[in-house]
């Protein structure tokens, strides 16, 4: 019987220690004077430096960044709305094939997806002249279509746990839908939509198959130019700007947990007041 438990740590830190000891590594390397990434030459801060008077990084981080708020942004509202519609009307003209829409790009590859979003931009182009090039417009387009689903698959699962029975007791005491919508059904599934809203940022701001296809001249994103960079051998300013994006996610990440767990003790500090009323 000890021998599981044993097996099973020994796992989990094997795990733990393949994912994490890399990007440690990275981390050290940062700070490397040497310009060779893999050579320790010293302990230096010359790399970020270097790197945040690079106007060609700046301006793919800023693009980036604007394409991945604005993507998941529209995203999580879409999805959300998608995901309440296939939680709470279980028939509805057109469900199997909604179904099916939101299952299709979880499962197909994104290189298939690039394909299409390309042939979709030329096609329209062709037809209306619509978009003139390929840039900030189309990248985001792409994204939102990729990231919604995501977006939609947790808030769906989300709404599926939630008791309705909360839902009901509002109506029947005279709220309105839009108002039971507002004051409980968002608040109850805020945690979801935020971390929908996390997923479908994260996933817009390191794609690099589907923005490959739809991006165009002069709108190189940051994980495209990485990917440039890396081609020609990575150098520590790579490093740096890996570095910063790991502390940044970190942050998110934690700060992200804070409000989503202060957020479900606040849902069930009101349902168990909303209980003790009612009885």
């Amino acid at each position: 019987m000890n021998r599981r438990p044993v097996f099973l740590i020994s796992v989990l830190c094997f795990g733990f220690a393949f994912f994490y000891i890399p990007i440690l590594s990275m981390i050290v390397y940062s700070f490397n004077v040497s310009r060779l990434a893999s050579v320790w030459g010293g302990f230096s801060t010359k790399w970020y430096v270097s790197l945040f008077s690079n106007k060609q990084v700046i301006d793919a981080l800023v693009l980036s960044l604007e394409i991945a708020l604005v993507s998941s942004t529209i995203a999580t509202i879409l999805g959300t709305m998608a995901g309440i519609a296939l939680a709470r009307f279980p028939r509805f003209r057109g469900r199997l094939i909604m179904s099916g829409l939101v299952t299709a790009p979880l499962i197909m590859p994104e290189v298939i997806t690039g394909i299409s979003s390309l042939m979709f931009f030329i096609l329209m182009a062709e037809w209306i002249g619509w978009p003139a090039q390929r840039g900030f417009t189309t990248v985001t387009l792409a994204h939102i279509t990729f990231s919604m689903v995501f977006v939609t698959t947790i808030v769906q699962a989300r709404m599926v746990q939630s008791d309705r029975a909360i839902e009901e007791a509002a109506m029947d005491l005279g709220s309105k839908p839009w108002e039971v919508m507002r004051d409980i059904t968002i608040p109850v599934i805020f945690p979801a939509i935020l971390a929908g809203w996390l997923l479908a940022f994260t996933i817009s701001l390191d794609d690099v198959v589907i923005t490959s296809f739809t991006t165009g001249p002069g709108s190189t994103t940051l994980p495209l130019l990485i990917w440039s960079k890396v081609k020609l051998g990575v150098t520590p300013d790579i490093n740096a700007l890996a570095t910063l994006m790991v502390t940044a996610v970190a942050i998110g990440v934690v700060i992200a947990g804070i409000v989503m767990n202060r957020a479900e003790k606040r849902r069930q500090l009101d349902e168990q007041m909303a209980f003790r009323a009612n009885g």
